[in-house]
């Protein structure tokens, strides 16, 4: 499903030892947390949470063993879930904020602009925004602020225009077709922008980092893997705020070979802290 990013990383600055109890927010196919597992042992613990549905009934199928703790839920609740599931001590948290390559590939659900898909873009299917929502309800103004404040489009403007008069847009490909009418190519960056504002994806982890102090014990690591500037703005402004001492002055990128291996790496930034 999803291969892990910088993997080797993320142990180095989470450093688990045995009998210690992490929680991975973003537990996707469990890849990171198979390997702090086996760190752990005998007795140390992960809380693992999954937003989609779909990707926490198969992680929840490879990962049954007793020193997991699934949750289907968003990390917006990080410390409920924490609370509920008497959790702790807690000797670390791993965000890996990049999307599973399962829901470009197989989810059906949108994301990717190389499929003719309906435009759903939805992590939670039980929420009821969907990308097409946007596209075909919003007025221009609203799309034109989307594109520009969570995709950083320079003709988010010219864009917008060219949705609002091509409506009904269904599928993925009729936008992808409306975009380039627009004399437009970034469509990542549309694409990006979309699927942030259906997910509320930086305001809910802007919400989830302000919870992370109260969470771990002295001591406790916290390591974020970013993908792209908007998130990394968010996780450099939070370790710049916060109590936690910074471990590294500038982020870590993937080397080159991870980058060969694993395409979606090239844009992660990995930083890292500990509660003093």
């Amino acid at each position: 499903m999803h291969i892990p990013v910088l993997q080797k990383q993320v142990l180095e600055y989470l450093d688990p030892k045995p009998n210690e109890n992490f929680i991975d927010c973003t537990i996707n196919g469990g890849g990171h947390s198979r390997a702090i597992l086996e760190r752990i042992k005998p007795k140390g613990r992960i809380l693992g949470i999954e937003l989609d549905q779909e990707i926490f009934h198969a992680v929840k199928a490879a990962l049954n063993i007793d020193r997991v703790i699934l949750v289907n839920d968003s990390y917006i609740n990080l410390g409920k879930i924490v609370k509920e599931n008497n959790f702790g001590p807690v000797n670390g948290i791993l965000f890996d904020l990049g999307m599973s390559s399962w829901h470009l590939e197989q989810s059906g659900r949108g994301f990717s602009f190389q499929k003719d898909e309906p435009l759903d873009m939805r992590y939670n299917t039980s929420q009821e925004l969907r990308a097409e929502e946007i596209i075909n309800n919003y007025s221009q103004k609203e799309i034109e602020k989307i594109l520009k404040e969570f995709g950083e489009e320079r003709f988010a403007k010219r864009v917008a225009k060219k949705i609002v008069e091509n409506r009904p847009i269904k599928t993925t490909l009729e936008l992808v077709k409306v975009i380039k009418q627009a004399r437009v190519h970034s469509l990542r960056r549309i694409f990006q922008a979309l699927r942030i504002a259906v997910n509320q994806e930086l305001s809910s982890l802007e919400k989830a980092l302000g919870q992370v102090e109260d969470i771990l014990a002295p001591g406790g690591r916290l390591v974020v893997i970013s993908f792209h500037s908007l998130e990394d703005r968010i996780v450099k402004n939070f370790f710049k705020n916060s109590n936690l001492k910074t471990l590294l002055k500038k982020p870590i990128r993937p080397l080159e070979e991870e980058i060969k291996e694993n395409l979606r790496s090239r844009s992660s930034k990995l930083r890292t802290g500990i509660k003093q």
